[in-house]
């Protein structure tokens, strides 16, 4: 799992540095999902054909749809504010997740949970701090992004039901190519050669940062990996540091730390029901 949060945020930094440097997110996300394919074609021709047979369509084009929208709205925000600060914004994901969960699975939340809820929301209030600060574009892609990431996890959590999680992988990235090269191609520009590198370097990077994240689950229970995700933080900030020269302020630190720990709290109390069965 650390492994995974160091992976994803160098992609979150290859983002920023290329939509920075002037690539539109629209094409840094459809290169990015291209190289992403040719990163796991030695996956396809070790399992063959069976990667693309599913018996739930339906499922992948929702899910598809959100991957598109939260990958687009992430890469924009990245484009408008510090990476730090767009990762911290991203802990919302597992509480947009839970809410996904009941309203789509039916899911019943108890008291605890929406308390958790509502004490990682609050943590979104002290890295934006309305009032003080003008909720910007960015920090709305941003907060769009973790929601529509929510929905797609929610959306794997019953696909994979009937298939892997490597085909998930695999179908719903050859998915997304044709969708994601429509907005693409009305902002299309020449690339540098450093900029193509640069783009290579970030699918495969993704691919490994989300293969290793699905081994991360397959070896122990979600309330132990999502304790590490933390990580990605200080990472990203690291690496932004290296790369930009960026850092995020006191209050970034302490609101991602609030969201973060009522994420821990949400999927430990999940976990807890399986626990007390086993």
């Amino acid at each position: 799992m650390i492994v995974s949060c160091a992976l994803m945020a160098g992609v979150a930094v290859f983002a920023r540095v290329l939509t920075t440097g002037g690539v539109h997110p629209f094409q840094v996300v459809f290169l990015r999902v291209v190289f992403a394919v040719v990163a796991m074609l030695p996956l396809l021709m070790s399992r063959g054909t069976a990667m693309l047979r599913t018996r739930q369509p339906r499922r992948y084009i929702l899910r598809v749809l959100s991957a598109a929208v939260a990958m687009t709205t992430y890469f924009t925000a990245l484009s408008l504010l510090p990476v730090g600060e767009v990762t911290a914004i991203s802990f919302l994901t597992p509480l947009f997740t839970t809410l996904g969960a009941a309203l789509i699975l039916r899911e019943v939340i108890e008291g605890r949970r929406w308390i958790a809820l509502v004490v990682g929301f609050a943590g979104v209030l002290v890295i934006l701090r309305p009032g003080f600060e003008t909720l910007g574009a960015g920090a709305i892609l941003a907060i769009v992004s973790a929601f529509a990431m929510g929905f797609s996890s929610v959306m794997i959590k019953r696909m994979t039901a009937q298939d892997d999680p490597d085909k998930i992988v695999f179908i719903s990235t050859v998915l997304l190519v044709p969708l994601t090269f429509i907005p693409a191609s009305f902002v299309w520009e020449a690339l540098s050669v450093q900029e193509w590198l640069m783009l290579f370097a970030m699918g495969l990077i993704a691919t490994l940062g989300h293969v290793t994240l699905a081994r991360a689950y397959a070896a122990t229970e979600a309330s132990i990996v999502v304790g590490f995700d933390f990580s990605r933080l200080p990472f990203t900030v690291l690496f932004g540091w290296l790369a930009l020269g960026e850092l995020i302020d006191l209050w970034t630190w302490i609101g991602a730390g609030i969201i973060f720990l009522s994420s821990v709290a949400i999927v430990r109390r999940e976990a807890a029901p399986k626990l007390d069965e086993a």
